[in-house]
């Protein structure tokens, strides 16, 4: 028997369809609305209500990239339950290609936001009213800063198995167990009893191919893990992610020119080279080396450095097998369906 409708803002989605729904959120200095889009699929079966959300950080592009695939592909069409999806959470952010809101807040630090409050507060408290509380579980898609970049890795506060289940199904290379930060989305959503997956992945302001069928796979198997749709079509993790309690970064010990040695995904030891920063005049060179082992999971991108900028995010893990690099990633991603060309379009 179909379920009831489901209800959001004014919106009553019968089951069997879809709708974005346009949630108001505030007015601009010239009269132009600003609404908070959500695009729900409500299925003809009875299931869970997941969110998946994209662009806090209004640089993070690369989510709203992931949703829109997400929404193009044809696995969603005959789902259990209900999937809502947030392509651009930060408008405001997204328009002007920067990470915070007008009011020069981040939203990530702003949640669980107040009604009457600011404007970050009052979209906080709107995300939440709407879609967390209507919703199972979470996945929230972000990047690494502009001129840095994220190897795919999904970030967890495990409170349950199931949490832990759920990111291994993600399938990305790299499970990290991270505090919750206080404001953010994930305290937010677990103090109401609803875990998040966040999947950081590539660069701000960047799409990449890698991060973006990464993320996608990863929505799909966890949507197949929740019982949200079979498993046809829904490509298997070839490899078991690995998993870390702890990373550190390695930050450049004087400004200059560095050339960097080690990429994203690559395993690294204690002691090994991971670049060299020089004076303009190639008068002096420094060596930068690590100092804990494990797997790159981010890096910057920029060649030209101060004291102090951040080089490497290295998560501590002993020696991986050689198939659960990036390289068989890369290999896995390839070996996947491809995606329709109206899908990337």
């Amino acid at each position: 028997m179909p379920g009831a409708a489901f209800e959001i803002g004014t919106a009553h989605i019968v089951p069997g369809s879809r709708q974005t729904v346009n949630l108001p959120v505030s007015v601009l200095s010239d009269g132009t609305p600003v609404t908070l889009s959500v695009h729900v699929v409500h299925g003809r079966r009875p299931g869970p209500t997941l969110f998946v959300s994209a662009a806090v950080h209004g640089d993070e592009v690369i989510g709203v990239e992931i949703a829109r695939r997400l929404l193009r592909s044809p696995r969603i069409d005959a789902i259990r339950g209900t999937l809502l999806v947030v392509p651009i959470v930060n408008t405001f952010g997204f328009l002007h290609h920067a990470r915070y809101l007008p009011d020069r807040r981040d939203l990530n630090r702003s949640f669980p936001g107040s009604g009457g409050g600011s404007l970050a507060a009052r979209l906080a408290n709107l995300f939440m009213t709407e879609l967390v509380e209507r919703s199972d579980f979470g996945i929230d898609l972000h990047s690494a800063a502009v001129n840095r970049t994220n190897l795919p890795q999904v970030r967890i506060s495990p409170s349950s198995d199931r949490t832990v289940a759920l990111a291994d199904a993600f399938g990305a290379p790299i499970v990290i167990s991270a505090g919750l930060r206080e404001g953010s989305l994930r305290q937010a959503a677990q103090a109401c009893g609803v875990d998040i997956l966040l999947y950081e992945a590539g660069e701000g302001l960047r799409f990449d191919e890698l991060s973006a069928r990464a993320g996608v796979a990863g929505i799909l198997r966890v949507m197949h893990a929740l019982e949200m749709i079979s498993q046809k079509g829904v490509a298997r993790a070839r490899a078991e992610p690995m998993h870390a309690s702890s990373t550190s970064w390695t930050r450049a010990p004087a400004g200059g020119l560095v050339r960097l040695f080690k990429g994203t995904g690559e395993y690294v030891s204690v002691d090994d080279l991971l670049g060299v920063i020089s004076d303009p005049f190639g008068e002096e060179e420094l060596e930068v080396r690590s100092a804990t082992a494990g797997v790159v999971i981010g890096r910057t991108n920029l060649p030209v450095v101060n004291e102090g900028d951040a080089l490497y995010h290295v998560a501590e893990i002993a020696d991986p097998e050689p198939e659960t690099t990036i390289g068989h990633l890369t290999r896995q991603l390839g070996a996947d369906p491809m995606f329709d060309e109206d899908e990337i379009i």
